[in-house]
């Protein structure tokens, strides 16, 4: 199986377990800017070079010695489920991506037919019932990792603990596991402990958003998405994301953690 997910400077100072919707863009290219002083000249997902990534068959060799030999900080960085997912929706199913097309060809036109999902359209301001088509989204999303129909469920929606599960169960072991939340105060404790090329400031580091600006802002507060069967939905996907990574489940609102990740936890529970 190896480490699919996994990013590695080329100097193997930082070595990372990509989550996507959870900053990946940024990290991404922190960690480019370490090795090279610069950042990449486009979207960091885009890259074949400068940057080890397993999905390049040349850096399978490089990514499996170093985590086997722990060589770099090894980290990840998870965020709050009913954002991440919202974050997932607004940009993978209602907005139109880098290319100028809809996401993976014809998987809108199906979710209209078979969940009645309206997404709006560039041409009408992507005006839509978002709460509603959102909870439908999510009954999709909820049929895709628990049935795997119609389609096998989306790396973008598919709970944080399977993407993190992948790394350990294969050997992996992390170091740190920050959130989203606070990701200044993470990732400078990810930087400081690993040995770069290059110094960087945090502050004066952009967000590489690469979904801003491609569809529709949310319109309303996270709770106004999720009534009772909604939560009860999300729960049933991502019930270990909300235990392992302590965040509130209760208050839909509340974005922030409960408290820090126990590391023994994830590698105990994730590792089986």
């Amino acid at each position: 199986m190896g480490f699919p997910g996994v990013w590695m400077t080329e100097s193997e100072s930082l070595i990372y377990r990509v989550v996507p919707k959870c900053a990946c863009s940024t990290i991404g290219q922190i960690m480019f800017h370490s090795d090279h002083g610069r950042f990449f000249d486009g979207d960091i997902h885009d890259s074949t070079d400068g940057l080890h990534k397993w999905a390049q068959d040349h850096s399978h060799d490089p990514i499996e010695r170093a985590v086997r030999a722990r060589s770099g900080v090894i980290f990840t960085c998870v965020r709050n489920p009913y954002a991440r997912l919202l974050s997932s929706f607004f940009d993978k199913i209602a907005g139109i991506q880098r290319n100028g097309r809809r996401y993976r060809g014809n998987l809108v036109p199906q979710l209209v037919q078979r969940y009645g999902i309206d997404v709006g359209s560039p041409d009408n301001g992507f005006e839509f019932d978002q709460i509603a088509s959102f909870r439908r989204f999510l009954l999709f999303a909820r049929d895709t990792v628990r049935f795997r129909k119609p389609m096998e469920p989306d790396i973008h929606w598919s709970a944080m603990s399977g993407h993190i599960s992948t790394f350990i169960v294969n050997g992996g072991r992390y170091d740190q596991i920050f959130f989203t939340e606070a990701f200044n105060e993470g990732m400078a404790k990810v930087l400081a402990a690993a040995d770069t090329k290059v110094a960087i400031d945090l502050d004066q580091v952009p967000r590489f958003n690469e979904s801003e600006g491609h569809g529709p802002k949310r319109a309303h507060k996270v709770s106004d998405y999720f009534d009772d069967l909604s939560r009860h939905l999300i729960w049933e996907i991502y019930k270990d994301d909300f235990r392992l990574f302590r965040y509130d489940f209760d208050d839909p609102d509340n974005k922030m953690p409960l408290g820090e990740v126990d590391l023994d936890e994830v590698h105990a529970k994730l590792g089986r």
